[in-house]
């Protein structure tokens, strides 16, 4: 019964964001991994009484936290590129030091809530083994479409695992279904900690309403606990004094005074970052949402650790670990067809075929011979079978199957 409900509400919830021009499912994310662990509604009220209690005492300084990109590619043309990667991290820095040519566009009566949060993102000097890195790991995966339900984040989905968390902020780029991005829960599964961004929507791009890297920029605020501005309700409180409230969110760029719940005479903060705007007119984190972010990084706060991250210091071993080597196709390869008496069934591809059966069949539907695969480069010896064609078929655990046709001779 508790997984229908999840289920249904996740329906519920995704129908509503979707509707959205920038979708981020973290609302729908959050409120299932807390129906799934009750005890991070604990840990989520703890950060909220931090935030109200503590701060980063008194000193303004910059806290600089070090990134790794994990580009979960299927075709080639989806790795990202250096420079790609380089206008995300300027995008992230910009927005949250307030250095955007577009703050200029904050309306007059918003401005004097705007704020420097003096937070800055570098890509990651050293692993966690303290090995040289660029601070992006690209990696091949046979998933051509991820869904947002975190297997992208473990190397036995075939997506890549997380660097530690305390250390380091994880960025998942891949190929997402649906939605532009979304983010952990402070305080959940270290192993999930981190956003995820759609490649579309990764750095600056041509994507309409998505062109200047600020889905990172809104998931970064939800990573570091703050919640979309309307507080994710009708006329919801999103825990922040100066944003006002507002009915729902906002898309496109609304341009006008919107007033909504009594927000008068200004209405909708429309341009902050964590309503739903397009990125073009999205220019504001203000001075309670600064407060809230650092906060953080309090001694108990989620993210204290990266304060003493060694992620953007000097590497100890100097050598990069070596890129994965990419599979000469994306699919079943089977060789040589028709044979006398050995085929190979090659199927580096994807790893999770990895003990699943496969099965001969003749044309009159008869399974004549069955294995199980132990290889990803299987050899199967068909020299017992009577010449004449067959079917070879097999499936995996999420529905992808083969069905070929052999002929022994």
């Amino acid at each position: 019964m508790k997984a229908v409900l999840i289920f249904i509400l996740a329906a519920c919830l995704f129908g509503i964001e979707a509707g959205a021009q920038k979708p981020c499912s973290s609302t729908n994310y959050r409120l299932v991994r807390i129906m799934k662990d009750p005890a991070l509604a604990t840990k989520i009220e703890q950060f909220n009484q931090l935030s109200l209690t503590g701060r980063v005492d008194g000193v303004d300084d910059i806290i600089r936290i070090p990134v790794v990109i994990h580009n979960l590619y299927h075709y080639p043309y989806e790795k990202i590129t250096d420079a790609q990667a380089a206008t995300q991290i300027k995008a992230l820095n910009d927005c949250f030091r307030r250095l955007s040519a577009d703050t200029a566009n904050t309306p007059s009566y918003f401005k004097p809530f705007a704020a420097d949060v003096k937070i800055e993102f570098q890509l990651a000097m050293a692993d966690p083994r303290r090995r040289s890195t660029t601070g992006i790991v690209r990696k091949y995966s046979p998933v051509a479409l991820w869904q947002g339900d975190d297997k992208m984040k473990y190397s036995t989905e075939t997506g890549d695992d997380a660097w530690d968390p305390s250390s380091y902020l994880n960025i998942w780029v891949c190929n997402l279904d649906r939605v532009a991005g979304y983010a952990s829960v402070p305080g959940d599964d270290p192993r999930k900690d981190g956003i995820v961004i759609d490649l579309n929507v990764f750095g600056t791009s041509n994507s309409s309403g998505y062109e200047m890297g600020k889905t990172a920029v809104h998931e970064v605020g939800h990573w570091l606990g703050l919640k979309h501005i309307w507080g994710d309700t009708y006329c919801g409180d999103d825990g922040i004094g100066d944003t006002p409230k507002q009915a729902g969110y906002n898309i496109g760029c609304p341009g006008v005074i919107n007033v909504t719940c009594g927000n008068g005479p200004y209405g909708d903060m429309y341009m902050n970052y964590m309503d739903l705007t397009n990125d073009q007119c999205m220019n504001i984190f203000t001075l309670g949402q600064k407060n809230k972010m650092r906060a953080s990084f309090l001694a108990g706060g989620p993210r204290n650790g990266i304060l003493s991250s060694k992620g953007l210091s000097m590497p100890l071993i100097q050598e990069i670990p070596l890129p994965e080597t990419d599979p000469k196709w994306l699919k079943p390869q089977l060789y040589p067809n028709p044979a006398n008496a050995v085929m190979t069934l090659d199927l580096n591809y994807d790893p999770r075929w990895m003990g699943k059966n496969i099965y001969i069949s003749n044309f009159s539907g008869q399974v004549v011979m069955n294995l199980t695969i132990t290889s990803l480069s299987q050899t199967i010896n068909i020299s017992k079978l009577a010449a004449g064609p067959y079917i070879l078929a097999a499936k995996k655990d999420d529905g992808e199957s083969i069905k070929l046709k052999i002929v022994k001779l």
